[in-house]
């Protein structure tokens, strides 16, 4: 498609500061984004399903270079250190010098794995963000966070390292199936609910049009979004205070992937899941409202996100995993919780018993 003037977001982060650009045909846009690259070498990280659809297209903007590409199986259980193995022989055997770049071509798990292989190779060369699922788009291609997974939990391996661009291309989620689709409006609809009350309404009211994808709203929506995150990076990028907060619902979200092995939730119905947990167990603690947690499951419930623990799931299992998230300080639990839509904070030394008793109360509905 032809490129349009994209939406253009930068990230304000100093010498190391970047833009995030949105909008149509920017895959196509190598003036653009070619410019970003630095040496003459790259190599193009994806995944079996990602690359038959747009490898052809990127590479067109990779002429005259050194490149390769490795790719991925599709799914989070593919984001281990055998496979950032795997990806830095695949630079080795290029020649890749220091100043090189890889390109992130795909979702969370192919963005995470090819920023954590930029992060080790020579202790950190380029890398560029090339996201193609709405959730990544949303959330995991901007802040520099990357990491792999180990059996015991999520991300518990990882370093900051950001990227020198990030190209959102909404062309690509004309292939993304429904699932992964809704899964990532899940982490729209986590922005507004940490800290933007308005912009949660005007996702009540626009609803229906990015269950639609339309344009304009999910335009807007995916910009709003990373508006907020790039302002709450730049403030506080190692994620030392504030930036924990964009956590809301992952501790309990995470705790369901795993014990899920990566295959029962994606990461974002495992966030709506894990986000409504939280409201919960705010409300229980007496920090939020019943008509808080209502007005969150009911906008869940409208764009098809799951909204209770799958069958099965055992919640001191749960809560075990939970232990080992990294927020947590002195052995204690340490959650983000809210009181209410928009006013999410960092509240350490949570009552286990409490946290069971809401675990035990979602797996037994």
């Amino acid at each position: 498609m032809t490129p349009t003037n994209p939406e253009t977001i930068d990230v304000s982060l100093g010498q190391r500061s970047y833009p995030v650009w949105i909008g149509r045909g920017l895959l196509g846009d190598a003036a653009r984004w070619r410019a970003r690259l630095r040496g003459r070498h790259a190599l193009v990280l994806s995944n079996t399903t990602v690359a038959p659809l747009y490898l052809e297209r990127l590479a067109q903007g990779l002429d005259g270079l050194q490149w390769s590409s490795f790719l991925l199986d599709d799914g989070e259980a593919h984001k281990s250190f055998a496979n950032v193995g795997r990806a830095l022989e695949a630079l080795a055997q290029l020649g890749a010098t220091r100043d090189a770049c890889v390109i992130a071509l795909g979702g969370g798990v192919v963005g995470d794995l090819a920023g954590f292989t930029a992060a080790c190779w020579m202790r950190g060369i380029d890398f560029i963000q090339v996201p193609t699922t709405l959730l990544a788009m949303v959330d995991s291609s901007v802040g520099g966070k990357t990491g792999v997974n180990l059996p015991a939990g999520k991300n518990l391996v990882g370093a900051f390292h950001q990227p020198r661009a990030v190209v959102a291309d909404i062309d690509t989620l004309a292939s993304l199936p429904a699932r992964e689709y809704r899964a990532g409006l899940a982490e729209v609809i986590k922005g507004a609910a940490i800290g933007d009350e308005p912009f949660f309404a005007w996702l009540e009211a626009q609803a229906d049009a990015l269950a639609a994808r339309e344009d304009a709203a999910l335009i807007e929506a995916i910009a709003r979004k990373v508006r907020y995150k790039a302002g709450v990076v730049a403030r506080d990028e190692t994620e030392q205070g504030e930036r924990a907060l964009l956590n809301l619902g992952h501790t309990f979200g995470h705790a369901l992937e795993t014990a899920g092995r990566y295959t029962t939730l994606l990461h974002g119905e495992g966030v709506a899941v894990g986000m409504l947990l939280a409201a919960r167990l705010s409300e229980r603690l007496g920090m939020s409202q019943a008509a808080d947690t209502v007005r969150l499951q009911r906008l869940l419930e409208r764009t098809c996100l799951p909204t209770a623990v799958p069958a099965g799931f055992d919640p001191q299992q749960l809560l075990a995993l939970m232990r080992l998230d990294k927020k947590n300080t002195a052995g204690t639990l340490r959650l983000i919780l809210w009181r209410g839509i928009g006013k999410a904070e960092i509240v350490a030394g949570v009552d286990e018993a409490e946290v069971l008793a809401v675990l035990r109360e979602a797996t037994l509905g």
